[in-house]
């Protein structure tokens, strides 16, 4: 969403999207938003459109408005552990942000700014003194952090949770932990299953790392012009920039050349 699907305002282009929607309605293509985000902040964009699936928290819980296609959890021990490593980090829980099948959690301790860019990406919010009082199955772990070395700390933090987590980020100096093979591209292959269309007939759209292995896994992975280099590197097709609407672009040339 951030960066592809949305412009820099958080919106698209709704008419546009909803005579493209139509088209593939009609054409029984199934339109899928796959992301970092939480369900029930992604479904409030698209409520004009009943029939969108979500692989939401990076691939941990696939659902529609009624169906649960899939959900996967860290086991409890481990997300104790996780929690106890993060916080090795000075001012690391300030800005995190514990995800679950039920809320998100943040400290009550954050700033204004930051309770409030939570509750933007998260719709389904709940602040706690301390992480230790959620009753909930933690999906997914997100947070801001400053540092000099993206690259570095991203590998040091991975030596301190493998075997446990993964961490991945979408740039901009946002991170996220999640669940070992447990991506948006794992996402995808339980839809592949589920609604019996193969990979290779799979379109998807990205522009930062945590799409990398969801645009290698599909039969036509495009990268946004504003994406990250190694995005670009393993990308199949380019299109237009987020601000320029450049997944609307690419879709209408795909759906009226077909």
């Amino acid at each position: 969403m951030d960066g592809t699907f949305l412009n820099d305002q958080k919106d698209y282009d709704r008419q546009h999207f909803a005579a493209l929607y139509r088209k593939m309605q009609e054409r029984k293509i199934q339109f899928v938003v796959a992301s970092g985000n939480q369900y029930y902040q992604l479904c409030t964009f698209f409520a004009d459109f009943p029939d969108i699936i979500y692989i939401a928290d990076n691939g941990a819980y696939i659902r529609d408005l009624t169906t649960v296609y899939f959900g996967s959890r860290f086991d409890p021990k481990q997300a104790k552990k996780i929690l106890g490593q993060l916080n090795t980090y000075p001012g690391l829980f300030d800005e995190l942000v514990v995800s679950g099948f039920k809320s998100a959690y943040i400290l009550e301790d954050s700033s204004e700014e930051f309770k409030k860019e939570a509750h933007f990406y998260n719709r389904k919010l709940q602040i706690v003194d301390s992480f230790a009082e959620i009753i909930d199955e933690s999906t997914k772990y997100s947070f801001n952090y400053t540092t000099q070395d993206t690259m570095s700390f991203m590998q040091k933090l991975q030596e301190q949770l493998w075997g446990m987590a993964e961490i991945t980020t979408s740039g901009h100096g946002n991170f996220d932990i999640i669940q070992p093979g447990v991506h948006k591209a794992s996402g995808l292959r339980h839809l592949s299953q589920r609604l019996g269309i193969p990979l290779s007939q799979m379109c998807a759209f990205g522009d930062g790392g945590n799409d990398l292995e969801m645009l290698e896994a599909v039969g036509d992975g495009v990268a946004m012009a504003n994406c990250a280099p190694e995005v670009q590197k393993i990308a199949q097709h380019q299109t237009g920039t987020n601000n320029e609407q450049g997944v609307l672009q690419y879709l209408d040339k795909l759906l009226n050349n077909n």
